[in-house]
């Protein structure tokens, strides 16, 4: 009889021992959670109270629809449109490389390439993804725009085309990487069903592979966008840190991030309308990443009814 009370309490001083570490376990995992989502509304929360002091000094419709940026200079200017027209034409010039070849490279390596070949060549392509961003910058200065003036020579020496370009290259690992992931989660017997119907394994590839693979897909595209939009080194070295309203990718210009960088170096004090006008960039970037979320959440969800 007392040994077996003696079971008893062991089982129980057990029981209580492995809820009290599965209840710290799931507070540390909650935690881990929350801090991802603290640090996104504190970022938030930033943006708008710097922004809101900028918007004191600067009207909402100056800053929309001015299409002059020269918050520095004694004729001040804060007309947000240039910065956003070098933002989109970049990001443009770079996912028409960067979203065909990587879906390309992709689709070769879940398809068509030999585990061997694939094994090898997918680290390769991740190890590009750990290049210093200002590496390609000056990839862009100094090879790719010579290059490119010998096809144009009108071209400048700082555009947004090799900019793009190079900015395209940079994600290409991005893209095929995460495509690749989720051509191969798609199962088995939905390219034995399409072999069996006598498709060949392209079009196995480009009619049910891809379709299946689409969340996938559009989340590495959105991946990409996201990468694009927000980079800064390359296009501040390539493309010029002139503001300017055009969508023509032979013209220099400067992007949102790059004028943020070039006012975060500056002596500019604490407080100022020029220091505030960089939190109200910010916030526009922000919304323009979210904005592309949106639709690419939009459209996963709307092809994942469809299908």
């Amino acid at each position: 009889m007392a040994a077996t009370k003696s079971e008893e309490l062991i089982s129980r001083s057990g029981l209580r021992y492995r809820k009290v570490r599965d209840r710290i376990i799931e507070t540390l995992l909650l935690a881990s959670a929350l801090v991802a989502v603290f640090t996104t509304l504190a970022i938030v929360a930033i943006l708008l109270i710097e922004s809101a002091a900028f918007f004191e000094h600067v009207s909402l419709k100056e800053f929309l629809t001015d299409t002059m940026w020269t918050p520095l200079f004694a004729d001040a200017h804060y007309g947000i449109l240039p910065l956003v027209a070098g933002t989109l034409t970049t990001t443009m010039v770079a996912l028409c490389v960067a979203v065909p070849v990587g879906t390309a490279i992709a689709i070769y390596l879940s398809e068509f390439a030999s585990h061997r070949l694939r094994e090898t060549v997918k680290p390769i392509l991740e190890l590009l993804g750990a290049v210093p961003t200002v590496v390609y910058g000056y990839f862009a200065l100094m090879a790719v725009t010579p290059l490119l003036q010998k096809i144009f020579p009108e071209l400048p020496g700082f555009n947004m085309l090799s900019a793009g370009l190079v900015i395209g290259l940079m994600i290409v690992p991005y893209v095929a990487s995460v495509s690749e992931d989720a051509m191969r989660a798609v199962p088995r017997y939905m390219r034995e069903g399409s072999y069996a119907m006598g498709a060949t394994r392209l079009q196995t590839a480009l009619r049910v592979v891809v379709p299946g693979a689409f969340s996938g897909l559009a989340a590495a595209f959105i991946l990409g966008i996201s990468r694009a939009v927000g980079e800064t080194m390359v296009v501040a070295i390539a493309a010029g840190m002139q503001p300017n309203f055009t969508f023509d990718p032979t013209e220099q210009a400067a992007t949102i991030t790059a004028y943020i960088v070039q006012v975060s170096l500056g002596d500019l004090p604490h407080g100022s309308i020029g220091y505030q006008s960089i939190f109200a960039a910010g916030l526009v970037l922000m919304l323009i990443t979210l904005f592309f979320n949106v639709i690419g959440f939009s459209l996963t969800r709307r092809f994942r009814e469809a299908y």
